[in-house]
């Protein structure tokens, strides 16, 4: 299944290629299976974005790790880490914690609770908004906008 995975990673991570941040390009940093990540490794660090779906070839996640490649720059600014769990036959902590059903997209803050659940994908932009509505990221956008 890893190589699975592998095989979905390096079909979308070339979309990224023009973006100049490399931790884009070798999705290490952004973009990653989930496998045996706790979400307390993330705490007050990176809002995860946990994609799950009962196979890679679902259509519905491939559509969503596009448009998360694609909009990696909004996503980074954001602090946002992308997790994917496409094997519902091994239960790694994030699908016994979270319980997906088939395809799910879930957002997490930094402080560890989960901001928002969705049953379809959701273009960069939406996902966008919805950070930028909680009041950490809003302070984050005051503090950066204070700092000489």
């Amino acid at each position: 299944m890893k190589r699975t995975l592998a095989l979905v990673f390096s079909a979308f991570l070339p979309l990224a290629a023009g973006a100049t941040d490399p931790s884009i390009v070798d999705g290490d940093a952004y973009l990653r299976p989930a496998e045996d990540s706790d979400l307390s490794e993330f705490l007050w660090i990176n809002r995860p974005v946990i994609v799950f779906a009962d196979t890679p070839a679902d259509p519905r996640f491939q559509e969503q790790i596009k448009a998360l490649t694609e909009g990696a720059e909004m996503m980074i600014e954001r602090d946002v880490v992308v997790l994917t769990d496409t094997d519902p036959d091994t239960l790694s902590p994030l699908r016994k914690k979270l319980r997906p059903r088939g395809f799910q997209l879930v957002l997490v803050g930094k402080d560890g609770s989960v901001k928002l659940r969705k049953p379809s994908p959701w273009s960069v932009r939406e996902i966008s908004r919805s950070i930028d509505k909680t009041p950490m990221r809003q302070r984050e956008i005051r503090d950066r906008r204070a700092a000489p």
